[in-house]
């Protein structure tokens, strides 16, 4: 851990002899002063969370207010499922309390779809239900719900379970803002040729597409999809007058240039959910003679995911115009 020194004012201070009756030592700083620790930044929301409570009695929905009304909370409030999804569709809802039995659709019908949308699949749910059981409890956390609790609800718990899941909320939400800065980060590299146009776009439909007809399971797909934007990356560190030379490279510029891939590399490295696509960024400029870069791999050293991106990566350098060729 750290440690963070305070900081003293900025002002002129008279040294002081202490008198006789007076202690050496520094006395101790009020017991009500408190510095939180700078890690606690990333548990605390940046924004005033935003609550649904979807449940059909109104009573319930008051109840579950009241238990709330001392924390920074915003409500917000659906009787049914189609109301809680258009509630969805225009709103930032940080965490949802969802009764089990709704009108329409059953509380864990409801809670699969909101997982399987990919816009809302990271909002955390905390299913509350009336009905006893274990097989009701575990029908509700395989459907998706993040917690169980069973009526008659404890205000104190309620308050726990939500900030606790608000907590991980956030800390998901810090990993898909750094992917989301590494994805801007590659668009950039590719803007700055005007001759590439959308050949990130281009790279990730060709790539799944090839995945698919190959029959890869979906965490390749996934994969291969972030690699068409990722594989260059590493590119961002390539000067403009060896990227964009219209002429031969030189001996010493081609070796600058190879180094794109493990610069790319080194940058995603730090994404544990990035992984996967870690090979891609490496390998994707291997050869199957063992005549590419950087680890002259040949056959099939070289990974999977990394000849299909490469695949597509070389239809698309054959089917479109580049400084130094036309399509």
């Amino acid at each position: 851990m750290l440690s963070v020194p305070i900081l003293r004012p900025l002002t002129t201070m008279t040294a002081k002899t202490p008198a006789a009756n007076e202690s050496e030592s520094t006395p101790p700083a009020p017991a009500s002063l408190h510095f939180p620790r700078w890690e606690n930044a990333l548990e605390e929301p940046s924004h005033e969370p935003t609550v649904l409570i979807v449940d059909e009695i109104d009573l319930n929905r008051r109840l579950l207010k009241a238990m709330l009304k001392t924390l920074p909370y915003r409500m917000l409030e659906a009787k049914r499922p189609s109301e809680a999804f258009a509630v969805l569709e225009r709103e930032t809802v940080d965490v949802m309390i969802v009764d089990l039995v709704m009108p329409e659709m059953s509380g864990t019908d409801f809670c699969a779809r909101v997982k399987n949308n990919r816009s809302t699949q990271f909002i955390p749910i905390l299913m509350v239900t009336s009905v006893q059981g274990t097989e009701t409890e575990i029908s509700g956390i395989d459907s998706g719900a993040d917690d169980f609790l069973v009526k008659p609800l404890n205000p104190s718990l309620v308050r726990a379970r939500l900030r606790a899941m608000l907590r991980n909320k956030a800390l998901i939400d810090s990993l898909d803002e750094a992917e989301t800065i590494l994805f801007a980060l590659a668009r950039s590299v590719e803007q700055r040729d005007k001759y590439t146009g959308a050949h990130c776009e281009r790279l990730a439909a060709y790539g799944v597409a090839l995945g698919r007809a190959v029959g890869l399971c979906r965490n390749d797909l996934i994969a291969l999809h972030r690699g068409g934007y990722l594989h260059d990356i590493g590119k961002v560190s390539i000067p403009d007058n060896i990227l964009f030379k219209r002429g031969f490279l030189s001996d010493a510029e081609w070796d600058n240039m190879r180094q794109h891939t493990i610069r790319g590399e080194e940058i995603c490295r730090p994404m544990r959910t990035l992984a996967p696509v870690l090979p891609i960024i490496r390998s994707h400029h291997e050869r199957w003679d063992g005549s590419g870069y950087p680890d002259r791999l040949q056959g099939e050293e070289i990974p999977l995911l990394a000849r299909i991106l490469q695949v597509a990566d070389i239809y698309d350098a054959l089917t479109t115009s580049r400084p130094y060729k036309p399509a």
